[in-house]
């Protein structure tokens, strides 16, 4: 009997008989006429169209392609080989790429945050802000860059320069001591008429809050960013209210919650 069975042809070529089966269904490979006992038998012939089609696919070559690259002249088939290896290529890259992401993270806020603004959450803890308000302070950077992304990078250096002032430091480490304060403590309204007179002292630092909602189409995300992680009716919630209405009354454009 010439040739062997469709097990033994697939397990010379290292594939599964569903595999070649498949190959068949494709057209790929050609399917062998049936012997006298009614089984299919390959030969040297079908064998190596098996190997060759097992390759290509190994290599990456899509099976819609494997057929036309078969049977194509030297200088097509080269040609082809070059586009599924440009293919590979980008490929490889983006799971480079990808992997590099879950490096990042790994090392935490280094995935959703650029260097600069890592490098100034350090900063905080280092000016003795509270681990949970520079973890509030991380969060709410990372919906702004996501929410306004061309904005960022400046406001990022409007905080690089503000953390430069003792007294914008100063009023930061009391508003994070606020929060455990009552709504309707009257430090609040001081605390706020203070922070408010430093950033219509200090129009530089004022773009931290005047600098993201600039760049906006609408209020909505400038509330999103601006009252983050805010309880409703909460210290800080109220302390953030008297100051943008201290702002707005001495002309600063904060959006209203109401308005679109």
């Amino acid at each position: 009997m010439n040739g062997v069975t469709i097990g033994q042809a697939a397990a010379f070529v290292g594939v599964t008989v569903k595999t070649v089966r498949h190959y068949h269904k494709l057209g790929l490979v050609k399917e062998p006429e049936r012997d006298s006992s009614g089984y299919r038998r390959y030969g040297s012939a079908e064998l190596l169209r098996l190997v060759q089609v097992r390759t290509l696919a190994a290599a990456g070559v899509p099976l819609a392609e494997t057929g036309p690259l078969l049977d194509a002249d030297a200088a097509l088939f080269a040609a082809a080989l070059a586009d599924v290896e440009r293919q590979l290529t980008e490929r490889i890259e983006e799971l480079i790429a990808r992997r590099d992401m879950l490096h990042l993270l790994a090392d935490g806020d280094r995935a959703l945050l650029p260097d600069r603004a890592v490098a100034l959450l350090e900063r905080l803890s280092g000016l003795g802000l509270p681990a949970d308000e520079v973890t509030a302070t991380r969060e709410g950077w990372v919906l702004a860059r996501a929410l306004v992304p061309e904005g960022f990078d400046d406001f990022l250096t409007h905080v690089e320069h503000a953390l430069d002032d003792p007294r914008f430091v100063a009023l930061s480490k009391r508003a994070t001591e606020a929060t455990a304060w009552e709504p309707d403590d009257p430090r609040l309204a001081e605390l706020a008429t203070a922070i408010a007179d430093h950033f219509l002292a200090n129009p530089a630092h004022l773009k931290i809050v005047t600098g993201l909602q600039a760049r906006t189409d609408a209020a909505a995300r400038y509330h999103l960013i601006a009252h983050y992680g805010e309880e409703q009716g909460s210290a800080t919630a109220r302390g953030v209210a008297l100051v943008e209405a201290k702002l707005r009354a001495a002309g600063i454009h904060i959006p209203r919650p109401d308005t679109h």
